[in-house]
């Protein structure tokens, strides 16, 4: 039985330095693009899910002019479906594996619906393999972040928005320059969370071809016949990227809760 690891293997990787460093551009860039886009994303669902909608009201009104105490009619006055839409995305999208999304956008959407235009970016990175990476993994984080969103709206006292009514601010208004700030800021270290999540997640984004670390790990893997060490200096690049920055948005979040005390 051949060594586990082997030192002198190590050496055979410095040939491929440059596809370690190109690998960590594209990884990076894959979770900031997601972050922005699922945030986003997240912000739509989370408004849609709070949102107050209900087209068929009047049908829980008798002739009578009392309200029904139950029946289908009842039920069809209180059903939002624009509620209903965003909590059906957020629990198909939590209940399904990461992979078969990426999967289903690449090869169900981009490859058969959507022809993508096939440039590099920055000179090595795939744009039409990039991009449909990107959406997959914004969707998915959209789910998430949705819930951490609406916890952070609702953790808002009511009454801020009574007070802002009083003073003539539109609903739109109260949520922008009241409501988001602060919710925002709330929910800020959970945000962080999420990015470091998508430093990790969006290693299966290689199943698809884009030429992230795990990509680079299986391009030497093939080239040098090698598999622990290039995983080894995989795990370590996954690691310098995610411990700064959890502890930076530890420090964030210590900094933040200052201003809180009293």
């Amino acid at each position: 039985m051949g060594t586990f690891v082997q030192l002198e293997n190590f050496e055979k990787l410095l040939p491929y330095v440059d596809m370690f460093k190109e690998g960590l551009v594209v990884t990076v860039m894959l979770a900031l693009f997601t972050v922005l886009l699922g945030f986003l994303l997240a912000l739509v669902l989370a408004l849609m899910r709070m949102s107050d909608l209900c087209p068929l009201r009047f049908l829980g009104v008798g002739k009578d002019g009392h309200l029904r105490e139950g029946g289908i009619l009842l039920w069809l006055s209180r059903f939002n479906p624009v509620s209903f839409i965003a909590t059906a995305y957020v629990e198909i999208i939590r209940s399904t594996p990461v992979v078969v999304q990426v999967m289903i956008i690449y090869y169900g959407v981009f490859s058969n619906l959507f022809e993508l235009p096939n440039f590099k970016m920055f000179g090595f990175i795939s744009f039409a393999r990039f991009f449909p990476g990107v959406v997959a993994l914004a969707m998915n984080s959209g789910a998430y972040l949705c819930e951490i969103i609406r916890s952070g709206i609702q953790s808002i006292d009511g009454g801020q928005t009574e007070a802002s009514r009083s003073l003539g601010l539109t609903q739109g208004q109260t949520m922008r320059y009241i409501i988001l700030p602060q919710a925002i800021k709330n929910i800020l270290p959970a945000i962080g969370n999420e990015f470091v999540t998508i430093i990790k997640e969006s290693a299966i984004t290689f199943t698809i071809g884009v030429q992230d670390i795990m990509a680079m790990v299986n391009a030497i893997r093939s080239a040098a016949f090698i598999i622990m060490e290039p995983l080894l200096v995989a795990t370590a690049l996954y690691f310098c990227l995610c411990f700064p920055t959890s502890k930076l948005i530890a420090y964030i979040e210590r900094r933040m809760s200052r201003g809180d005390k009293r």
